[in-house]
């Protein structure tokens, strides 16, 4: 494991603590548990993204006009509800 340095402002600093203390943990947790969610996240959107373009490339799309016409459909349905 290797040590890293950031600098954030003094009203991150507070956020952070207050975090860490309700949690009943250690400023350190709580930055690596944000860093592990922001990975995950990013993760699961870049794939997702590289899903899309597979689609795309494999004809899987839908056209913009189609799209709009069913959303329109769907909030016209919304409103009569």
């Amino acid at each position: 494991m290797k040590n890293i340095s950031i600098r954030i402002d003094d009203a991150a600093i507070d956020k952070l603590d207050t975090l860490a203390k309700a949690q009943d943990r250690s400023r350190n947790w709580v930055v690596k548990e944000a860093l592990q969610q922001y990975f995950d996240q990013q993760d699961w959107m870049v794939e997702a993204i590289r899903d899309g373009i597979r689609d795309a490339d494999a004809g899987k799309t839908v056209p913009h006009d189609q799209v709009v016409d069913e959303i329109d459909a769907l909030i016209e349905a919304a409103r009569k509800a």
